[in-house]
């Protein structure tokens, strides 16, 4: 199953989310001013913390990389350790949106939603690439409280799955057999495609192959018939 239907967030849509969720902290009272400015600042910090570290990045260079002023900085956010809670908040909550909630004929099926979730993960995070990125490359350097926050996407992930194959197991989608810690082993797989993307790129492997190629291989490990996505768009069309 594919993601047809589901909405993917655009840099526009996070800003939005961001500015709605941090209210608090967010002075500006003009709200399509705040969201242009957000993907200035948002889309800065988070190259930066790419090229030299988010540690490393000082809100001096934030400033001259987003062309935000301090000032106009400290009108969004009143230190670094509230930007970090932005960003990983917005992936959480992006994880959640996209996941939570698959569509009703995808939820009869087990293998079905199964499928649905690589899918819509993989895209997910093609979408969001620099969000989780970020979010992976840079947690062992987070505070305890942000550290806990990534954590806690990650456990929500690795949640979707477990509940999906438990209940393939339940009905005799998945083989009893199906290794304990599936959902664990799957979240290595997601991940690559956007940790390694240079290793892929090099190998000319786009985003429908990487899908199939996961889809396949969790497929194989639960016991289930290889019929991937893209095998189901075949048989669909033929």
């Amino acid at each position: 199953m594919t993601t047809a239907g589901t909405h993917l967030p655009t840099t526009e849509d996070l800003c939005r989310s961001v500015l709605e969720n941090n209210r608090d902290s967010i002075s500006i009272q003009k709200p399509e001013f705040a969201v242009r400015k957000l993907a200035l600042i948002l889309n800065a910090a988070l190259d930066l913390s790419n090229k030299k570290g988010f540690q490393a990045m000082s809100l001096r260079d934030l400033s001259r990389a987003s062309g935000v002023s301090m000032g106009g900085l400290y009108s969004y956010f009143d230190s670094k350790d509230t930007l970090l809670k932005m960003i990983l908040s917005e992936v959480t909550g992006a994880v959640e949106a996209a996941l939570g909630e698959p569509p009703a004929e995808v939820r009869q099926s087990p293998r079905d939603h199964l499928l649905w979730l690589i899918d819509t993960h993989i895209r997910l995070t093609e979408a969001m690439l620099p969000w989780f990125t970020f979010s992976f490359m840079e947690a062992k350097n987070f505070p305890a409280a942000e550290r806990k926050l990534a954590i806690d996407s990650e456990e929500l992930t690795e949640g979707y799955f477990a509940e999906v194959l438990a209940r393939g197991q339940q009905d005799g989608s998945f083989s009893a057999d199906m290794p304990p810690l599936m959902a664990a082993l799957t979240k290595p797989l997601l991940q690559d495609w956007y940790v390694k993307r240079a290793k892929y790129r090099r190998r000319k492997v786009d985003i429908d192959s990487y899908i199939a190629m996961v889809q396949g291989i969790v497929l194989a490990a639960c016991g289930a018939a290889a019929q991937t996505t893209a095998d189901k768009a075949e048989s669909g069309a033929a």
